[in-house]
């Protein structure tokens, strides 16, 4: 085969694959990335001038894929995968025999992978956005089912208070009426069952934002140091390890200091819950601009998409019954919207959760 024909039939392989490489990410499965990687790989080493001794490798966001496992890696070439025009994985060839050590590759097969580089990124770039429409989309839904609820809440809040207060009220008058030790525990009784639900109450107009505050401008680190220390026991108790990150120590914010440590006490004894022994709770306070962020870490089971969607509602909570009233998330989520802030809750590497809450300074 003389030269033209030879040069001839490797082109006819590189535009094969690349017909083959647009057919295979037309129809990728987004769920399945790393069988789009592997078949691209394999065409990949159908166009090389040696395919029986070319390694393909595409890694991509810790997806690793390769057509050959050798311990030869040169000469090898390597295209970049760019999303967003930022480096964020590669395809490489390389050949995996003694024989072709010397032997350099065309600089048709580079301009090759340099091309099926540069499709492949853009297919990631439009997996990148649906998933983040996906994600910012479940973000609203979760919002408006919140919101909705908080009116619900605010109202059933408002009616109880009434019926509650009469209750506490005249209950009180009673206990300067009654005698007997019998009549006395019973009204005892009445009296803590109707102080218990006004704190129920209070903790559903604290979700539905109608708590008042006193705001004033604090210093958030003591607050947190202070709330570590007195939650030492609960750590010591659950055998639970912690560790607190403070890059400042005056981060200043408007806020109502009673309602900014519930949100610290509650986070970090939420942590504490759903912690085995030996687990690192990471309590980490930190500033960017006009931001105070707090990030509460576990190592526990963390939280699953679906329940992402449902442990800020008022009642809800994953806890044994009476271990929990599933109060606890609703009223951070509460005092946080009502603060301006968000609350946000992601997977913790390798394991957990992590709960993110965004504060403004003023």
């Amino acid at each position: 085969m003389n030269s033209t024909e030879h040069a001839l039939k490797e082109r006819i392989k590189e535009l094969t694959c690349l017909y083959e490489v647009s057919s295979i990410l037309t129809h990728a499965n987004y769920e399945q990335i790393d069988d789009t990687f592997q078949a691209i790989c394999y065409s990949l080493k159908k166009a090389f001038q040696y395919p029986k001794h070319t390694q393909i490798t595409i890694e991509h966001k810790g997806v690793y894929v390769e057509t050959d496992k050798t311990t030869i890696q040169s000469p090898s070439i390597i295209a970049p995968i760019k999303l967003f025009n930022i480096e964020n994985g590669f395809i490489k060839a390389c050949y995996t025999s003694e024989n072709l050590k010397e032997h350099s590759f065309l600089n048709e097969e580079q301009l090759l992978l340099n091309n099926v580089a540069l499709k492949l990124g853009t297919l990631l770039e439009r997996i990148e956005i649906i998933k983040n429409e996906a994600a910012l989309k479940r973000k609203m839904e979760r919002n408006d089912r919140l919101n909705i609820l908080g009116e619900i809440t605010a109202g059933i809040a408002h009616e109880l208070n009434t019926p509650l207060a009469n209750i506490l009220g005249f209950a009180e008058l009673l206990q300067a009426k009654l005698t007997t030790k019998e009549e006395l525990e019973d009204l005892d009784k009445i009296l803590n069952s109707a102080i218990y639900s006004r704190e129920v109450v209070k903790k559903l107009m604290f979700f539905a934002c109608e708590m008042p505050h006193q705001m004033s401008t604090v210093n958030i680190v003591p607050l947190l140091k202070n709330a570590v220390a007195l939650l030492e026991p609960s750590f010591r108790k659950h055998d639970v390890k912690h560790l607190v990150k403070i890059n400042n120590e005056t981060i200043k914010l408007k806020a109502d200091t009673i309602q900014l440590t519930q949100i610290i006490f509650n986070l970090i004894i939420n942590a504490i819950y759903f912690s085995k022994p030996n687990d690192l709770v990471t309590i980490e306070i930190s500033e960017k601009q006009d931001i105070v962020c707090l990030k509460i870490s576990d190592e526990g089971d963390g939280v699953t998409e679906e329940l992402a969607d449902k442990i800020f509602q008022p009642f809800f909570t994953t806890k044994p019954v009476g271990e929990g009233s599933g109060l606890g998330l609703s009223v951070v989520h509460g005092i946080v919207t009502s603060h301006k802030g968000t609350i946000s809750v992601e997977k913790n590497h390798p394991k957990g959760a992590v709960f993110i809450v965004k504060l403004p300074k003023d």
